[in-house]
């Protein structure tokens, strides 16, 4: 079977509060709207990292180096260890794993990198790279086309629900994460496996 994960706070933990202060001054700090709307452009791919890093900079006006402000924008990740270790269980048992996430290159150089785990998957499906974003169909697509997937033999665990709708529309077998409740998606895991 193959298993599309979601990264952010499915297999890593998502701590923007962690970037927030480093650039805003405090951890509660809003993220300006100016800054906010470089995010869609960015994790598709239609700006590079100089132009996001640069105009980033150029919106907070702040003493900032471009070492700076990239070291914050990466500060922003922990492990989520028990769904780590259904990864390692999945892989064991011979599944194919995919990364199947919006991102952007900045944090995925970084991740790929720090955090070991990402060496048992077999392929990644990155939004800067496939020039699409979920929850848009033309990410799920080009997914399907770039790795023969059987949706009915493709399990797909995301944290949004409008990303786990269009997984739905395509007939993955789905789970909506929850952070906080890890045990009710490894009750749903087994019957997907034995499906």
């Amino acid at each position: 079977m193959t298993f599309l994960f979601d990264i952010g706070n499915v297999l890593l933990n998502l701590h923007f509060e962690n970037f927030h202060e480093k650039v805003l001054g405090r951890g509660d700090a809003p993220m300006p709207p100016e800054m906010l709307a470089l995010k869609d452009p960015y994790e598709s791919g239609k700006m590079s990292d100089a132009e996001f890093v640069e105009r980033s900079l150029f919106l907070l006006q702040g003493s900032l180096t471009e070492e700076e402000y990239i070291s914050a924008w990466e500060d922003i990740f922990s492990p989520n260890q028990p769904m780590w270790a259904v990864v390692r269980k999945l892989e064991g048992e011979g599944h194919r794993l995919i990364l199947f996430s919006n991102t952007n290159a900045i944090h995925a150089r970084y991740f790929l990198k720090k955090f070991e785990i990402f060496s048992l998957f077999h392929h990644h499906h990155f939004s800067q790279e496939v020039g699409a974003i979920k929850p848009h169909r033309e990410f799920y697509q080009a997914a399907i086309d770039q790795y023969n997937l059987d949706p009915d033999q493709t399990a797909y665990l995301d944290d949004l629900p409008e990303n786990i709708a269009t997984g739905r529309e395509f007939g993955f077998h789905c789970w909506l994460y929850d952070l906080n409740d890890h045990q009710a998606c490894a009750k749903w895991l087994p019957t997907v496996v034995s499906a």
